[in-house]
């Protein structure tokens, strides 16, 4: 069954997917969530201006839109990459309200993030770049790729377990450039505990509206010799 719109403390949509009783995002606020959790705990704390992010499950592109607008705010170069396993259907992305709420003048811009082919990199504008992969992350091999910041934004562990073990978050943690930083919503200790087994240094920060604690992990930062 397809997922079904509905609607956030917020006001903005999430997707609820009846097969696993779960949503795409809080149902107290998707865009306060994402605000929250990918931008400024994530995003922003990266000092870069040129700006390499990796997104673990693209979904319905909100995490998109929020750096792409930020990017437009702040004058950032942005490389955005995701993998998504399920990608939307159309009839489901043309329905959320994220760009009538955060842009309206950008609405095509939303629409591109979806519309835009996948396996392709895209010049969304001069400053935003997307490349979508349809793939799973359990089995997709990163190709001399480097990330400044990664969104882990898969379903929860309860949910979808197979995606949150120590081989992804490894795979993860070689692909980043020093001092990078990944963030989640989830909080839960054996998660804490994959992203150190790593190599991350975590720390559990103050979670969104509806949720007390959060997870950012930080890599190692080299020094030269």
């Amino acid at each position: 069954m397809q997922p079904i719109p509905i609607i956030t403390s917020d006001g903005s949509h999430s997707l609820f997917v009846p097969g696993i009783n779960e949503h795409y995002h809080s149902v107290n606020g998707a865009i306060q969530e994402s605000l929250h959790v990918y931008i400024t705990a994530g995003l922003n704390e990266c000092s870069k201006i040129n700006i390499s992010v990796l997104e673990i499950g693209f979904g319905t592109g909100l995490n998109a839109f929020l750096t792409f607008l930020e990017a437009e705010k702040r004058n950032l170069n942005i490389e955005y990459f995701c993998l998504e396993k399920y990608p939307l259907d159309e009839d489901i992305t043309v329905q959320l309200n994220y760009a009538s709420i955060l842009s309206p003048q950008h609405q095509n811009i939303f629409e591109k993030l979806h519309s835009s082919s996948w396996e392709n990199t895209h010049l969304i504008t001069p400053f935003f770049s997307l490349k979508k992969i349809n793939a799973d992350i359990n089995t997709y091999h990163f190709d001399n790729q480097n990330f400044d910041v990664v969104y882990y934004d898969a379903f929860a562990p309860d949910k979808q377990p197979e995606v949150w073990n120590p081989d992804i978050f490894r795979k993860i943690y070689t692909t980043m450039n020093p001092g990078g930083i990944i963030t989640t919503y989830c909080a839960k200790g054996a998660v804490r505990r994959m992203l150190q087994s790593v190599g991350f240094k975590t720390e559990r920060i103050p979670g969104p509206p509806g949720k007390r604690e959060m997870l950012r992990g930080r890599g190692e930062l080299k020094t030269g010799n």
